[in-house]
């Protein structure tokens, strides 16, 4: 029996659509600036400007805040399309969502409706600051305090590897508030760019994502109203895991996306270079590189989708599967992009070519929102309680 509306482990027409207008915009808007971005190690602001203006720079936010309410999928395909040509310009979308989504899940209403509603409108970005000098897998071992006082919260303290910092307008900060109940002591609030005692260090000098500004922030006594607080005091660090298990799906689409650029590129190449009188795609030396890429890539993009769907309803098992997506994910594109690579020979080591810089980009994505070490030991903590 043929069943041709069987509609499971097939994206919708609607998502499909949405690629169709990511990869056209991501082609013509973002394509062209990426190797200049990367080179010069400057901001993507056209590709800010041109997600902004088609309003696909934080399209998970809810309707009910002035966004576009779409669903999980949606919001990694635009990453995925996003990073196929520019890796450090998806993480413009990917950012949003990571220093906002805090926010959607623990915060007050008036905090959703200020902060979500002004995402959504444009006036600003999100960032997230989590890791510090001394606490990154270990980010309960954070330093940064802050001290109530009166109707207002007094911040102190220095937070590393910040994305987007200097740029973003509004950082979603974790903080101590009790020091005795470690990760039970950790509160969450939203700090303003322009609130004073907020300063920027220099920009790391970095191996790939150079269009991506990472940058210490430093907190000297901030003074932020207690409303800015993002739910009860000591949910803050619950209320980081739970955002990670939700974007770590959002890397694994940006790994997807950067695997895809190279594998197309690369496929492209092979069958235009020519060496002892055929097209070297010919080969089937060649042949059984290009399967590999292209089966690792399309495992990594089922187990990516299937994460965003378990997102979009906040499955149980949730957190391993956005764990298994962003390590399975990110190990394919580091594999993927260094094949491409490959296949280019002398070329690919080029920066005339792309896929130096892609392969770059694709290292990355093995380290932040926790190491693929720390994804192991996810998803074996979830292996063994079931």
């Amino acid at each position: 029996m043929a069943a041709a509306d069987f509609d499971l482990f097939r994206t919708s027409e609607e998502h499909e659509m949405l690629r169709d207008a990511v990869r056209s915009l991501a082609e013509a808007k973002i394509a062209p600036f990426a190797a200049e971005v990367d080179e010069q190690s400057r901001f993507p602001q056209e590709a800010r400007d041109a997600l902004e203006a088609n309003d696909l720079h934080a399209i998970h936010v809810p309707e009910a805040y002035d966004g576009s309410g779409a669903d999980a999928l949606s919001t990694v395909i635009v990453i995925e399309e996003v990073a196929r040509v520019c890796a450090s310009s998806s993480l413009i979308p990917a950012v949003n969502k990571l220093g906002s989504l805090p926010v959607q899940l623990s915060g007050s209403e008036e905090l959703k409706a200020k902060y979500l509603g002004a995402l959504a409108r444009k006036e600003g970005m999100f960032s997230y600051a989590l890791s510090e000098p001394d606490a990154g897998s270990d980010a309960a071992g954070m330093k940064t305090r802050a001290v109530r006082d009166g109707d207002t919260y007094v911040l102190n303290g220095v937070k590393r590897w910040i994305t987007n910092a200097g740029v973003s307008e509004y950082y979603t900060v974790m903080a101590v508030t009790d020091p005795d109940k470690r990760s039970k002591g950790i509160s969450a609030f939203v700090v303003e760019k322009g609130d004073e005692g907020v300063s920027f260090g220099a920009p790391e000098k970095k191996l790939g994502i150079k269009g991506s500004p990472t940058r210490e922030v430093y907190f000297d006594n901030v003074r932020i109203p207690a409303s800015r607080r993002i739910g009860e005091e000591g949910t803050g660090f619950a209320t980081a895991m739970k955002t990670l298990d939700h974007t770590r799906v959002t890397i694994a689409a940006q790994a997807l996306g950067i695997a895809q650029g190279a594998l197309d590129y690369a496929k492209g190449y092979v069958q235009e270079r020519r060496q002892f009188g055929k097209a070297i795609a010919d080969f089937q030396g060649i042949q059984f590189m290009l399967a590999d890429m292209a089966m690792k890539l399309e495992a990594a993009r089922q187990i990516t989708y299937a994460a965003a769907a378990k997102s979009e309803r906040s499955d149980a098992d949730l957190t391993f599967f956005g764990a298994a997506a962003k390590c399975y994910a990110s190990d394919a594109a580091m594999e993927i992009t260094t094949d491409a690579v490959q296949l280019l020979g002398g070329y690919g080591y080029t920066r005339d070519y792309p896929l130096e810089r892609m392969m770059r980009d694709a290292k990355i994505t093995q380290i932040y929102e926790g190491t693929n070490q720390v994804q192991r030991i996810v998803m074996a903590r979830q292996v063994l309680k079931g």
